[in-house]
């Protein structure tokens, strides 16, 4: 399958997840309150309260919640994509979940879903898995689960929930796993609580806000903890916020670095080489592959992105089927095959390229 003379590889695609479903893959135990419709139970809770209104008005075709397979293989073969990552819609809420035991069962469940839902139907669909972030050793165990038996591309970290930052040292298990793995570690945002924009109104604006706020946070966790350097193998992307918040922390970062430089005797942060700028050290890492970021076709900054720091790190992401439908997000990739200012290489790889690399495919 090919649109226009391109193979396309969507990086960030979305399950509607069925409750019911994962309900039925968990314990036993946590059966008969879902049956019984209890009110304050159910495997992933709101994303915040702040998404409470998003949905009562948006485009025509967009946000439908009884999206399953058939409708996924229906907009695939329409735009043209060739097989699609998928990432949870209210499992975005993971970091959310403060019971760990809960979130080991639910995580399991999740993954178990969406490998017999979808990624045992079709080609089409790849998947990442949840992992219980606050729970290391089983977070491992889940890791190497998802990847060597179902087959699955890496793992999803929230953006925000967390008991710490993702570059912490508590998680270094876990990205050491995923070292030996070789696979993607993919933060996403969702859940837009504690910015400082928690009574801020419309929730457009939140929206606009949460998703590049949780990226650039965890990008300089990732950044300034040199997780790049300590597990040269893991792939990190960053989804869901543009392109735009990028070129913020390239400039800033190496503003303040210079200002602030740490006087590390504990080896704490990351390992920039003498006379090597924070610049020079990310576009190190993203020409290894380590580093990615997802975008949109109709991202006004893409070719100053490019131009800045190269081809290397962007992914398409159709988003579907959270705020698109099959015509808009035909117009965005449209915009990206007429954008002049970016060669038949540079889009070759955004469509395809380096999804193919964050993956696996």
């Amino acid at each position: 399958m090919a649109y226009k003379g391109y193979t396309i590889l969507d990086g960030d695609g979305h399950v509607i997840e069925s409750l019911e479903g994962i309900n039925k893959l968990m314990p036993e135990v946590y059966h008969a309150p879902f049956k019984a419709g209890h009110p304050f139970y159910k495997p992933f809770g709101q994303l915040d309260h702040m998404h409470q209104t998003s949905l009562l008005d948006f485009m025509p075709g967009s946000f439908n919640f009884l999206t399953g397979p058939k409708e996924w293989q229906e907009f695939a073969g329409k735009v043209g994509v060739d097989a699609s990552v998928l990432y949870p819609t209210w499992g975005l809420a993971i970091g959310k979940i403060t019971d760990v035991q809960f979130s080991v069962d639910a995580c399991r469940a999740y993954n178990d879903w969406l490998y017999q839902t979808y990624m045992k139907q079709s080609p089409v669909f790849k998947g990442v898995c949840l992992l219980p972030m606050d729970d290391v050793e089983a977070a491992v165990i889940e890791l190497r689960r998802a990847v060597k038996e179902l087959g699955m591309c890496g793992a999803m970290i929230a953006s925000t929930g967390f008991q710490s930052h993702i570059g912490h040292k508590r998680y270094w298990p876990i990205y050491e796993e995923a070292d030996r793995l070789g696979c993607a570690m993919a933060v996403h945002g969702g859940a837009h609580e504690n910015f400082g924009m928690d009574d801020l109104s419309p929730f457009a604006a939140v929206h606009a806000l949460g998703h590049p706020f949780g990226q650039m946070i965890c990008f300089a966790s990732v950044i300034f903890h040199g997780l790049c350097d300590r597990f040269p193998r893991v792939k990190w992307a960053f989804l869901e916020g543009g392109v735009a918040w990028l070129l913020m922390c390239l400039e800033r970062f190496e503003g303040s670095y210079a200002g602030f430089t740490p006087r590390d005797t504990g080896k704490r942060f990351f390992d920039i080489k003498k006379g090597e700028k924070v610049f020079d050290y990310i576009a190190r890492h993203v020409d290894a592959g380590r580093l990615f970021v997802g975008c949109e076709g109709d991202e006004p900054n893409l070719a100053d992105a490019v131009r800045d720091i190269g081809d290397k790190p962007f992914i398409f992401s159709s988003d579907f089927p959270h705020e698109v439908n099959i015509e808009s997000c035909q117009h965005e990739i449209d915009e990206l095959l007429e954008n002049e200012k970016l060669t038949k290489a540079n889009k070759e790889a955004i469509l395809s390229g380096n999804a193919r690399r964050l993956y696996g495919i």
